[in-house]
């Protein structure tokens, strides 16, 4: 659990200073991964870092009973004169890991961030999406119980971009996110729950798809009604889904029925994924449309 209390911060400039967040008071379950909504400039990756401990709120305080990683793919602690082997293995003994948990570590990233003889040359040769590769790799490579995440998923080549997703989806199977990213697809992919920053507020959802939609009223957006009606369309196959698979385990578990009405009760359940699955890549190319737009 993670709890944000009376939290303000601001930033000075030339005018004066603005502030970025005002009052933020809320509390993070644990085991529930959550997509910071908002407009360009409205805090949210400023919440992520106050988070992360990365930055100091002026008044306030944001309290982890948790383990929360630093954010993912950032890359300004390295340092620029040692290799990414030296990098990693640096950072894998500040964080107290054995002989064999640092060979490990290495392994990982090195293998994660597909960057090939580079990984032996100094950091300082590398461009910025190469730099994030390794960020990237060393931050998955830790076990955390939350994952900060700030547009990590928009890093490289739609391959590795398809990686990221992939380590994140494997990652929420035993830890939580907290993210930011542009793509609503992903937010609706890999959260649960919504915070929705608004003028220096922000206001918790329990749904992601709750805080899109207080998103897109704040600011007049639209969906379309395609995309509406097969968002829908999941949602209601996800159900019919899940409560085949229920009686199917069940029945399984139970004994109740004979093995040719327990094969049927599979099939039915494996049927009805089939089509979950079909309508759910129809809505992921939808959202990748509306992104795009």
């Amino acid at each position: 659990m993670i709890e944000i209390r009376n939290l303000y911060k601001r930033y000075h400039n030339h005018h004066g200073s603005d502030w970025v967040l005002k009052n933020i008071n809320l509390t993070i379950p644990p085991n529930v991964s959550v997509g910071l909504i908002g407009a360009n400039g409205a805090g949210k990756s400023t919440l992520l870092r106050l988070i992360a401990g990365m930055d100091k709120p002026e008044r306030g305080e944001v309290v982890r009973h948790t383990k929360v990683s630093w954010p993912v793919g950032l890359s300004g602690g390295m340092q620029q004169n040692m290799t990414a082997r030296q990098n990693v293995k640096f950072v894998a003994r500040v964080h107290g890991s054995s002989s064999e948990d640092v060979k490990r570590v290495i392994k990982y990233v090195e293998e994660f961030a597909e960057i090939g003889e580079a990984f032996d040359e100094p950091i300082r040769t590398f461009s910025s999406g190469m730099r994030s590769r390794i960020s990237f790799g060393l931050s998955l490579a830790f076990d955390f119980d939350v994952y900060i995440s700030d547009e990590a998923t928009a890093v490289g080549d739609k391959n590795f971009k398809a990686k990221a997703k992939a380590a994140f989806r494997e990652k929420t199977g035993k830890a939580s996110l907290i993210m930011v990213s542009h793509s609503e697809g992903i937010l609706r992919e890999l959260c649960q729950a919504g915070i929705f920053i608004n003028k220096g507020e922000a206001t918790w959802f329990d749904s992601i798809d709750d805080a899109i939609e207080a998103y897109h009223e704040a600011y007049g957006l639209v969906e379309s009604a395609q995309l509406k009606k097969v968002r829908h369309d999941v949602t209601e196959l996800r159900k019919i889904y899940k409560e085949a698979r229920a009686i199917y385990k069940e029945a399984k578990d139970t004994q109740s029925v004979s093995s040719k009405e327990l094969a049927e009760l599979k099939s039915d359940m494996n049927d009805k994924l089939k089509i979950l699955r079909k309508e759910k890549a129809v809505l992921k190319s939808l959202q990748e449309a509306n992104d795009d737009e």
